[in-house]
Formats: C-alpha cells, structure tokens, sequence
C-alpha cells in the first residue's frame, strides 16, 4: 500500500482501549506514527494514523518479506524489464550560420532516416544570444548505430555542432507490471506483514499472530504473471468482524458517501460477492474493476513506502492487504486491512474520473526526486484517503439534508466517526470527543473546508492521530481530476511517461538511466518527526 501514504483509518476508541492521551503518555513522540508521505498511504486507527506509503515509526520500520532486491541502473535481476533504447542529441546553432529554416532541415534529415522522435525542446545557447540549441530524443536507436552517425554527419554538414548528451538519471522506477515485484519486496512493520507493536489489539493473541504471518507468506509468494490472485479461506471469526464493520459503515455512507459511490456498491454486490455474510476475494474484485476502469488488485503483506505505493498506481494496480484487523473490537485498527481497502478505496476506483487522477498522481510519482514524492503524497492524502466533494444534487432522501459536503476518501469511508466530522451538518459532541478533536482542537465544531487546489494541498500540514480539523472540498471527482491532471502536467520532471494498457508496460519520454532502488522512509519519518516537535513549541 502506499507506503501508501500509509493509510489511515480512524476507529472509535472501544472500552478497553486505550486513549489517544494516554497513548501519548506511553508511547515516546519518535516513536509515534509518522505522517503520511504518499498512500499516499494512509491507513490508520483513531489514534494511529498511517500515512501514503502508510508510515509507521521509523522504531517499527523494517524491511520483511522477500529480501530487497539490488536493483542495479545497468540491468538489475535477471527478470528486470530493459529501457527501450534512446539517444539524446545536442544541436548548437551559432549565430553565425543559423539562418531561417535551418532548424526545419535538421529535423527533415531525421525523417528521410525514418527516426521517431519523443522528445524535442529548443532555447538560447547557455541563457545567452550567442546562437540556440535544439535537444532531441530519438527512440529505439543507441549512439553507435550506424544511421545515427549518418543522421550526426548531415547534420553537421549544415554548419551545426552536434553532441550526444548522457542518459539522464533519475530515481529507479518500474517500466513494466513484471516490474512491480521489486516495489513490494521492502515491506514497513513487521516480518509478519503488519504493525504488530504493544499496543496493537492482537499483539497478545498468538493465534492471531500465526494467523497474519499465514495471510503474510501467501501474499508474498505472488508474482506478476501467476495467473488468478490468491484465495484466502476466511475463519468464522474473521467473517463475523468483516460483518460488524460492513454493517455499520453501510448506514453511514446512506447519509455521507458521495453518490459516485453509492452508485457503485449494487454492482459490487452482484458481481464481486460484496455483502455482510463473506468476505470478497480480490481476484473477484479485480475482475470487476479491470472490466469498468482498468484497475486491478495486487495482495500485499504490509505497508509499502510512499514511492512504491505510487509506482504501482501509475500501472493502475492498487496494492491491497487480505488480513483483517483483530476481532477483539471490530471498530478499530492500527492498520490498514481488507475492511479499509474493499470498503473505503475499491468502490470509487471502479468511477473513471476518480481512477484517471488517481493513475495521474501515480505516472507523476515516476522517477520523481522525494520532495515531489512528499508533495504527490500529501495530494493524494487530501483527496484519496481525505477528500470531499460538494453536496451539488442534495438526496430529498438524505437523512442528514443539511450537509454541505459527501465524502469521497476511503480514510473517512472506512471510519464511521470521521464520516459524520467531515460530512454531517451538525458533528455530535460525542464524536469530537472520539476522535480527539474536542482535546486538541476544543473551539472546534465542525471541520474547516477549503477549496480543493492541488498547490495548497501539496504543502498543507495534516495531524495523524486526531480527525482531520481542515478538509479540502472538489466541486466534483471531474474536476478534481482536471486539476490534479494540470498540476502532474506542470510539474518539473526530466521526462514524462507512456503508458501502454495492452502491454502494461511505460516508455519513457528520454534518454533515462535509473538509479539503483532506494527508500523514501527516512524522509517521512523527519516529516513526521519535524510535526511532532511542533506541537510542543
């Protein structure tokens, strides 16, 4: 999951469990959860919110599953997928021999070589008037072939200086959905696959334990091309937590959920096993969605970084767990689990707006340096996980008629508390109570709305451990996607991607060289650091 931001999902404190002042009492601030960076990812509990990348406490942090690939920019493993060749080209035209339509029999002496092209960008000779420089990126074509040194010497012949420019290098992405297998290798948490720490509700339960670490290997031991997704042969006691989270959230999103979701879920039901008597397999699911949006679903152990997370969506490929958090108390999860992911993020990958910006945030986050990781996260956390929509065509039968907004982000669809702190009219005292808001934010009644704008998102701080006091509003999942569409458009990378939907597969604008695979962990752990100290200044 995203990393991913590491996904929150909020539940209401139970009795028995332990509060959010007393958490802080027990639990050293370094080691309390960090702020989403991209899942985006955030999945977590009312207290412990995990975010894009879903993150976790650099304390927790570890990498399990299979061992961490040496992805190397030469080749890596035996089963990387190659970049398609390229060749960058560098043309000075000098002043003294550049005149008109000089530049137009470059390029014609490239077409009579039948050479594409994927890349073309001309400016001023190093920001001065001293001449011009045009830079192309041919395809499919080394720097030693022999008709590019024909294509090089013509040109020359014009009075042009030509040079063949390096691979750009960019951090490593995946180019293909074979490709994809490296980016759930580094697993956040446990060697189990979750965030088994002391307060987690089944920390205690060995059985639970045996159980995760079962649902874990299985998950592991997929690869992209095995065929049909694994199948998990779900306990009596695990269906009857699904049922207790599946029925009272079923209430709440009558009242809160955006209609493009509510739209979806009859079809869930008749085709994807959706209801409270069963927990739905994901090979299911991912038929469904593959046949409305071209979504599919990936079994995953446990929280990815915020890169990967995202790597994966630009394929159009969410990463899902298929455990279920502890039945001890069914309304509550440090974690993200299959209630999080079937019930908050599938419905609305199945809607083409909300999974076209959605595959967006994920083609930008390719190749990207982690600062734009960072930002990418932080948008997909106000809008993925936190977003809301207007309330444009009011239900004459909606039992809460005076709400402003409807929700559209799995993070508040999976909690059923934050539902009615975000979406309700009038949010009841006993819900800013449970979701801490009445403590840390005691003037507040109602959460602040903001207009949706992918710039301010990208930068807006957000707490983890309460409901969220600010919520950015889209006037539609059309015009969100629009947005976020301009925003990855205008974002300065070193090349843009192609996506290919028959092949799975992604060509790169330029002449790239992708470093050897790395984590962004560390940088969402000094943000989520950065925040914590923050609040005691």
């Amino acid at each position: 999951f995203l990393l991913r931001p590491l996904w929150l999902v909020r539940r209401p404190l139970a009795e028995g469990t332990p509060s959010l002042a007393q958490h802080r009492r027990t639990m050293p601030r370094a080691a309390m959860p960090m702020q989403p960076i991209a899942r985006l990812m955030l999945r977590c509990s009312h207290h412990v919110r995990h975010p894009v990348g879903r993150m976790v406490p650099s304390a927790l942090a570890s990498t399990s599953g299979r061992s961490f690939s040496s992805y190397s920019a030469s080749g890596g493993s035996k089963t990387a997928t190659r970049l398609r060749p390229k060749t960058c080209l560098n043309m000075y035209f000098s002043r003294f021999h550049d005149k008109p339509g000089l530049a137009g029999s470059v390029l014609s002496i490239i077409g009579k070589h039948d050479l594409q092209l994927t890349h073309l960008e001309s400016k001023l000779y190093n920001y001065s008037f001293d001449g011009a420089t045009i830079e192309v990126d041919i395809d499919g074509i080394t720097s030693d072939s022999p008709k590019l040194k024909h294509v090089i010497e013509e040109v020359k012949a014009l009075g042009v200086m030509v040079d063949v420019r390096p691979a750009l290098e960019v951090p490593w992405f995946p180019i293909s959905r074979k490709e994809l297998d490296y980016c759930v290798e580094e697993v956040i948490g446990s060697g189990t696959g979750g965030l088994l720490a002391p307060d987690h509700p089944g920390f205690h339960d060995e059985h639970y334990k045996k159980r995760r670490e079962e649902i874990a290997s299985i998950a592991n031991s997929f690869r992209e091309g095995d065929g049909r997704l694994p199948h998990i042969e779900y306990t009596a006691e695990e269906v009857a937590t699904w049922k207790a989270v599946y029925e009272r959230l079923e209430v709440c999103h009558a009242k809160w959920a955006c209609n493009e979701f509510k739209d979806v879920f009859p079809e869930l039901k008749a085709e994807a096993g959706y209801g409270p008597e069963q927990i739905p397999q994901l090979q299911d699911i991912s038929d469904y969605l593959q046949s409305r949006t071209g979504f599919r679903l990936r079994p995953v152990c446990g929280l990815l970084s915020a890169r990967d997370f995202l790597n994966a969506l630009a394929f159009r490929t969410f990463c899902s767990t298929q455990y279920i958090r502890h039945g001890g108390n069914p309304f509550y999860t440090p974690e993200p689990d299959v209630c999080h992911e079937l019930i908050g993020h599938v419905p609305l990958l199945a809607d083409p707006h909300f999974a076209e910006f959605t595959q967006k945030v994920g083609l930008a986050s390719l190749g990207a340096p982690d600062e734009a990781i960072v930002r990418l996260a932080n948008i997909y956390w106000f809008t993925v996980e936190f977003g809301l929509v207007k309330n444009m065509q009011p239900d004459p039968f909606d039992s809460d008629p005076g709400s402003r907004v409807k929700v559209m982000g799995a993070g508040i669809l999976s909690s059923f508390g934050e539902m009615e702190w975000s979406a309700s009219a009038q949010p009841s005292e006993e819900c800013r109570q449970m979701g801490g808001i009445a403590r840390d934010y005691p003037a507040l009644s109602k959460p602040a709305l903001r207009e949706f704008m992918p710039e301010d998102a990208a930068v807006q701080p957000y707490p983890i451990t309460t409901y969220q006091p600010m919520y950015f509003v889209g006037e539609s999942l059309r015009s969100m996607k629009d947005l976020i569409g301009d925003y990855c458009d205008r974002m300065d990378k070193k090349f843009y991607p192609v996506y290919d939907p028959i092949t799975g597969t992604l060509n790169p604008s330029r002449h790239v060289s992708r470093l050897p695979r790395t984590s962004t962990v560390h940088i969402q752990a000094e943000k989520q650091k950065a925040y914590f100290e923050s609040l005691g200044q």
